[in-house]
């Protein structure tokens, strides 16, 4: 347990609480309005700017950051072309994102050792920049929930309702697959490319089984996440494994037992 006193895995373990507090609160809006997956989307597109940072030794987040944000742009303006079958959009940025990955993948074997780190997580790359970053754009994710809480709940579970009402639709689809980008792009350090999306998705999931009002499904989220973060990392730290890994494991015992509660309360 020497490890807790360690600076780069207090560094994890704070990286973690507020991951693990911006992702589900996002994750309830993408989870509701049928979004699943846009964030394993985003996710791939964005270790293809990873491998793009590496290769021409650019900060990889950064670049990764700007990745996920113009395919996030793209799936919006796919998603308006094609109305009727919206999902067609995150299936060709997807694709895409897999295509590039691998084609830079193939151009600089130097780096894959480090990449795979962004593929699977670690908690000994997090650095205080990294950090910072993580901090800056929860800031940012809470800001927004806070003053906009009644306009994405509107839009979530009504949007011809918000658009008569004269909401800006596309102002607000725009946002949240944006602060969806930032959120993913500052998350795949810790938890990992292949495996970020489920930390928006599975906390959310279980929430759904036992909330019964959509606050007290947020509040269930946030807090199903956390136990399932700072779990993981320490279970990761101590017995030197995969934290993305221990991470989306751990949510999914959390969410077996979510079925376990429900079904003993309905008897």
């Amino acid at each position: 347990m020497d490890i807790l006193l360690e600076p780069f895995f207090q560094r994890a373990l704070l990286g973690g609480f507020l991951i693990g507090m911006m992702a589900p609160l996002l994750g309830t809006y993408l989870v509701l309005r049928r979004l699943s997956m846009i964030g394993d989307t985003l996710a791939h597109v964005s270790i293809a700017g990873v491998a793009l940072g590496f290769l021409i030794q650019v900060y990889p987040v950064v670049v990764g950051l700007l990745f996920a944000l113009l395919a996030s742009f793209a799936v919006e303006k796919l998603r308006r072309a094609y109305r009727s079958y919206a999902e067609l959009s995150i299936a060709i940025i997807l694709s895409g994102g897999v295509a590039l990955a691998s084609l830079l993948f193939t151009l600089g074997k130097g780096f894959n050792i480090n990449v795979m780190s962004y593929l699977f997580g670690s908690i000994y790359t997090l650095d205080s920049v990294d950090l910072w970053m993580v901090t800056g754009v929860t800031a940012v994710v809470l800001a927004v929930v806070l003053i906009f809480f009644k306009e994405l709940f509107l839009l979530t579970f009504d949007e011809d309702a918000a658009g008569i009402s004269g909401l800006p639709i596309g102002f607000f689809n725009l946002l949240v697959t944006v602060l969806t980008a930032f959120v993913i792009s500052v998350s795949i350090k810790i938890v990992g490319a292949l495996l970020v999306s489920a930390l928006l998705i599975i906390p959310v999931a279980a929430s759904l089984v036992l909330a019964k009002g959509f606050r007290q499904g947020v509040v269930l989220a946030v807090i199903i996440s956390e136990i399932a973060v700072i779990g993981g990392l320490v279970l990761s730290g101590v017995w030197n494994l995969a934290p993305g890994a221990t991470i989306v494991l751990l949510s999914i015992l959390l969410l077996l037992a979510a079925f376990g509660i429900k079904r003993r309360i309905n008897i």
